[in-house]
């Protein structure tokens, strides 16, 4: 009973011996940890979002106004491969905070990896852009699963733990509002490079203010839950060392043989995307050290994993098609002042940041003991109706017509709303499904699942050449609405099959 007997660690401070909080978080009483995440989530966010509004604009922007002069298809998937690469790494970014940094170190690895990727990118060459995308997809997979493990671990109970992770939703749509309205003003009007050297400044900025905060964690974190042996480090070592130059030999070969083209490195994640989430689920599953009822979690917990991939598939054409949408079929003349395409970006976060601290305070009492698949499929009911919306404004887009920025501000609305949903409640859930030592892994393999979904976009995304926008949306929005539904038709089954076992009773009660 000893282990559980608060500690105090500061001013409205309240710690169990394990280190982690067992209060509430409110905007008027957020521990000082909590606000170093808080703050760090929003500065590298800055950085994903500035990025993130630009980079299908840049790449399909013509080599004469210093972009890559992709084809609109090859800059629409060139997003959603990238996302999903970021999305593969973030597996083995969190077994490198599970097994051989720890949490917090692997988070100052990622802001390093970030800021040198948006560095290159702000090399004016295609090659650097290339090598920038492909290290800034390593920053992104060691910061994002070790920054949401961190979360989970300092959380002592769900119920705060899921208003937390909404209420810190509100800081980090601050920096996806003002983000693209810096980078795509530069972007677009000055220079793309200067646009990316901006944001990596905010996420150097974010690794100091990470390492200068350590002792606010109280240890958590700072080592590794169950380290590698020195004989599974000289293992890790030689195999790393073998895929590194099979892999910088295959690109050789490649560019001699004259195939090294941003569609062939788009096909190439894109199929590494469909294979690496199936292999890195069941290399967790299949883990020894893992007991009957884990597995039976870890089972349950996979149509929570496919919902994802479906949802951030989705989420993902924000960037991509909606940004060339906006750029080629919107009417952005204001009072005479044409607005960055770019800036449209800015529209979701800036609804999250609205709507954040009020879903933040109803969200823990919505569903009850269902409370997942209830929420997973409004979720999915919200961004399925908002591509159903984008159908009929696809429609009346034909031909040259430029149609009012209300229809997509409509569906960027009902991204917003399913966004905060559908983070919180997944990232939340991942608490309960495996042992602690798992954290780590438990988030890559659901960053994974997302993996999956920007590599699947970027292959569907290319239908939209030869099928009707119309249909295109239609029939996503259709596909994301019936697997809401059927969340909703199954969600006593997931409940029982989630819950942990001292829950079971409750839960079949």
């Amino acid at each position: 009973m000893s282990s559980q007997r608060p500690v105090t660690r500061g001013p409205g401070e309240s710690h169990d011996a394990a280190g982690r909080y067992d209060g509430a978080v409110s905007v008027r009483a957020m521990p000082r940890w909590y606000v170093t995440l808080f703050a760090t989530d929003a500065l590298e966010r800055f950085g994903f979002y500035g990025m993130q509004a630009i980079l299908v604009l840049y790449a399909a922007a013509s080599r004469a106004a210093g972009g890559l002069g992709l084809a609109r298809a090859d800059a629409a998937a060139l997003f959603g491969a990238w996302i999903g690469l970021m999305f593969i790494l973030s597996m083995a970014g969190g077994w490198a905070g599970d097994r051989l940094l720890g949490q917090r170190p692997a988070l100052l690895a990622g802001c390093v990896f970030s800021g040198l990727g948006y560095l290159l990118l702000a090399i004016p060459t295609g090659v650097m852009t290339a090598v920038g995308l492909c290290v800034l997809a390593v920053g992104g997979g060691l910061f994002k699963p070790n920054h949401q493990a961190m979360i989970n671990l300092m959380f002592g109970g769900s119920r705060g733990r899921e208003s937390g992770i909404s209420l810190m939703y509100v800081g980090v749509q601050v920096s996806a509002l003002l983000a693209p309205l810096v980078t795509a003003f530069l972007g677009e009007r000055v220079s793309w490079h200067l646009a990316f050297s901006v944001a990596a400044v905010a996420v150097i900025a974010t690794g100091v203010v990470f390492a200068s905060t350590g002792a606010q964690f109280h240890g958590v974190g700072a080592r590794p839950a169950r380290p590698l042996t020195p004989g599974e480090r000289r293992v890790l070592l030689t195999r790393t060392s073998a895929a590194g130059v099979v892999l910088a030999g295959l690109l050789v070969v490649m560019a001699l043989a004259g195939v090294l083209s941003p569609s062939t490195a788009i096909m190439i994640t894109g199929v590494l995307t469909v294979i690496v989430p199936p292999v890195g689920y069941l290399t967790l599953y299949r883990n020894p050290e893992l007991g009957v009822a884990d597995r039976r979690r870890l089972r349950a917990f996979l149509a929570v994993l496919l919902g994802s991939t479906l949802f951030w598939m989705i989420i993902a054409h924000a960037a991509s098609l909606l940004n060339l949408f906006a750029r080629d079929h919107v009417d952005l003349d204001v009072v005479g002042f044409t607005v960055p395409a770019g800036w449209l970006q800015a529209v979701t976060p800036m609804f999250i940041l609205v709507l954040a601290p009020m879903i933040a305070s109803v969200l823990p009492r919505i569903g009850g003991r269902r409370h997942v698949a209830i929420k997973f499929a409004t979720g999915l009911l919200l961004v399925g109706g908002g591509f159903l919306v984008m159908s009929v404004a696809a429609a009346l887009a034909a031909g040259e017509t430029r149609i009012s920025p209300l229809w997509l501000i409509v569906v960027y609305l009902t991204h917003a709303c399913g966004e905060v949903v559908v983070a919180a409640v997944s990232i939340s859930a991942l608490a309960d499904v495996l042992p602690r030592p798992f954290m780590g892994r438990v988030v890559g393999v659901y960053w994974l699942f997302a993996a999956l979904g920007g590599g699947l976009g970027s292959g569907v995304v290319r239908l939209s050449e030869v099928v009707p926008e119309t249909a295109y949306y239609l029939g996503l929005g259709l596909v994301a609405v019936l697997v809401g539904l059927g969340f909703l038709l199954r969600r006593a089954a997931l409940s029982r099959a989630l819950a942990t076992d001292d829950h079971v009773g409750a839960t079949v009660g």
